[in-house]
């Protein structure tokens, strides 16, 4: 696996950011992590969502403030990942959503940069943000999602059914270290 940073969205990665978009429909994929990406028609208006979430002046009712990260392979400076890290848990964040939510470009899944990012993401919640434990769910069908969870220390608690999008969500809390 290549080398992978975490970055902030900017307008240098909007072709790259919608071209990752529609890889992700093609694939019927569920994108996680990546915002409002899969229903925003403009990709600045994406940018525009993702950066009034990260501001506490700017977090929209109902949300909680989030710092969303480009996963970029470092040798081509390409786009394979995104990871979304919430930094606190509202009520259906607790019980549904979890810290974080990630995807993976579905022409780079199975390369390990799930993991990675993840281990990147933990990262920056402990030294950036202070946390020494964070809640993440994954779909009871995604076995790929669940190994990363469990790579990464990752201890089941349960498994709930969100009505909404009507799908079962594991449940897993990651101590960090």
């Amino acid at each position: 696996m290549d080398t992978i940073k975490l970055i902030l969205p900017s307008e240098e990665y909007l072709d790259q950011v919608w071209a990752y978009r529609q890889e992700c429909h093609e694939a019927d994929s569920s994108m996680d992590g990546c915002g409002t990406l899969k229903r925003v028609e403009d990709p600045a208006e994406w940018l525009a969502d993702v950066r009034a979430i990260s501001n506490p002046a700017t977090v929209p009712e109902g949300k909680v403030q989030g710092t969303l990260f480009l996963s970029v392979r470092e040798s081509d400076g390409k786009l394979v990942g995104m990871i979304d890290v919430r930094h606190s848990l509202n009520e259906y964040l607790e019980q549904f959503g979890g810290n974080i939510g990630y995807s993976v470009r579905p022409g780079e899944r199975r390369k390990g940069y799930g993991k990675e990012q993840l281990r990147l993401a933990l990262l920056f919640c402990k030294e950036t943000l202070g946390l020494d434990r964070v809640l993440i769910t994954c779909n009871v069908s995604n076995e790929g999602s669940r190994r990363t969870i469990l790579s990464a220390g990752g201890v089941y608690e349960n498994t709930v059914h969100e009505p909404d999008r009507n799908v079962d969500l594991e449940r897993y809390w990651i101590t960090i270290r």
